[in-house]
Formats: C-alpha cells, sequence, structure tokens
C-alpha cells in the first residue's frame, strides 16, 4: 500500500512539475510560432506554424537598424556590467573585510536605497544627468546603476564565506591588499563574480524606463527601446514585434545558458 502512495506521490510531483514548466515555456513557444505569422493570424489566436517568417524578418529589418541598435545594447550592458561589478565587488569586499566605527552605519545607509523607489529618484536624477549633459548618452544609463546597492549586498554576503586564511598567508607573503583582491580574491569567488554578471547583464539589457526617459535619439536607442515603440504603434505589425522580441530576447538565453552552472554555484555560495 505504501508502495502505491508514494508511486502516485511522485507521479502528482512530475505532473505539476510539468504543469509548471508548460507554463514557463509557452509564452516563448508562443513568440517564436508568432514570429512565423501574420497579424491577423495572431489576432484570431493562432497556435500553429505560419508562411509568414521571411515576410516578418524582412519587414523588421527594413524597418530597424538592427546593427546599430544591437550594437547599442551589447555596448550598454557589457561596459555597465563590468564597471558595476568592479565597483560593486570592491565595496562588497571593503565593508566584510575592512572594521571600523561607521562600517555597518554606511551599509545601512547602502541598503535603505533599495527601499527608495524608481520613480521618487527619476526627476532628480534627469535633471542631474540635463546638468551634466548626459542627456541622450549611454553613460546616462550606466551611471546610476554603477553602484547597485543589491549587487554590494550580494558580494558582501558571498565575502562571508570567503577563507580568512588565505588573506592571512598573502599578507604573511608581503602582498598588498589590491594584489589580495586581484590574484586571490578574484579567482576564488569567480562562481559569485558569474552569477552577479548573469543578474547584472540582465538588469542592463532589459532596462525600459530609465533608457525610455534619457534617450531620445534613433541612434542610441536600444533593443528594448525599439520593440516597444513597434508595438506600440497604431496598427501594430505583431509577427514584427515577434521577430523583434526573440531577437532581444536570444542573448539573455545564451548568456544563461551558457553560464548556468556558474550562475547556480554563484548563488548557492560556492568558494573554489
Amino acid at each position: 500500500m505504501t508502495r502505491y502512495i508514494r508511486l502516485a506521490t511522485g507521479s502528482l510531483q512530475y505532473i505539476l512539475l510539468g504543469l509548471a514548466a508548460f507554463i514557463s515555456v509557452f509564452p516563448f513557444i508562443w513568440m517564436v510560432i508568432s514570429a512565423t505569422n501574420t497579424t491577423a493570424d495572431i489576432i484570431i489566436g493562432k497556435v500553429s506554424f505560419g508562411h509568414a517568417l521571411l515576410t516578418n524578418i524582412q519587414t523588421f529589418m527594413t524597418q530597424v537598424d538592427v546593427p546599430l541598435i544591437m550594437w547599442n545594447s551589447i555596448k550598454i550592458a557589457g561596459v555597465g556590467t563590468v564597471l558595476t561589478l568592479a565597483v560593486t565587488s570592491l565595496a562588497g569586499y571593503g565593508f566584510e573585510i575592512f572594521r571600523s566605527k561607521l562600517r555597518d552605519k554606511v551599509y545601512a545607509v547602502v541598503l535603505l536605497t533599495l527601499m527608495v523607489p524608481f520613480a521618487a529618484i527619476m526627476i532628480p536624477l534627469f535633471m542631474m544627468m540635463a546638468k551634466a549633459g548626459l542627456i541622450d548618452t549611454h553613460i546616462a544609463i550606466i551611471l546610476p546603476t554603477i553602484a547597485w546597492a543589491f549587487v554590494i549586498f550580494y558580494f558582501r554576503q558571498a565575502t562571508k564565506a570567503f577563507p580568512s586564511e588565505l588573506r592571512d598567508a598573502a599578507k604573511v607573503d608581503g602582498l598588498k591588499e589590491w594584489q589580495i583582491f586581484l590574484y586571490i580574491y578574484f579567482p576564488v569567488m569567480r562562481s559569485t563574480y558569474a552569477a552577479a554578471f548573469v543578474i547584472v547583464f540582465m538588469l542592463y539589457w532589459n532596462n525600459y524606463l530609465w533608457p525610455l526617459i534619457v534617450l531620445q535619439s534613433n541612434e542610441t536607442k536600444t533593443i528594448t527601446l525599439v520593440v516597444s515603440s513597434l508595438a506600440s504603434a497604431y496598427y501594430p505589425d505583431y509577427g514584427t514585434v515577434m521577430i523583434g522580441t526573440i531577437l532581444a530576447t536570444l542573448p539573455t538565453l545564451f548568456i544563461f545558458f551558457a553560464m548556468q552552472r556558474q550562475f547556480v554555484e554563484g548563488m548557492l555560495g560556492s568558494v573554489k
């Protein structure tokens, strides 16, 4: 009797997991299918492959400067991710390793910034960028997130697992603090960096509201802004929109699946 109960329980678990997986994957499947159909077919809810894929691709390539918008997105995401990881990892390392009377107070203030909604600082931030002459530049997209408090918190928590014996041995060998960070901390915490890379890259790549406000010319816009503008047209061509959506999704999928193992290790706090 117990055997049948275990079998039924296991089967139910697999059914529920399969249903959850299908619900998660279905929007992507529908997006791919819709990219092959016309707008009329998409509106009526057609869920089978059509014959309009090449037409949709041609229309998208005609309406959008694909190399330019992809370069803009890659530049913002790539440069922003590298700079954010450099600043936040140094901050997280410093908050955990160095001790002072003000350390915890400053760290608490940093964490409090997570409670401030972006809408509350959007206008002051825009005014700051305007006075600095950074409106319609990619630097204005990167600067507000370069010291993201969440990633600082993440690196500090991960640094708690960093073996203090390694740092002590390095100091005995005469290494300076920057050498310890660069040659010992960075290689040991590479899984943490990989997980943070995925998180920060997706943040920059999918960023929409702030670029919508700051980037005002077509030459500086990103793939998310272009796809949004196509979808908000008076008569949107949904097949073309789906082509753009797929194009915007592929880089994040590639990054995640390429670094999936390191991402899991980093989120679990793996130190090597």
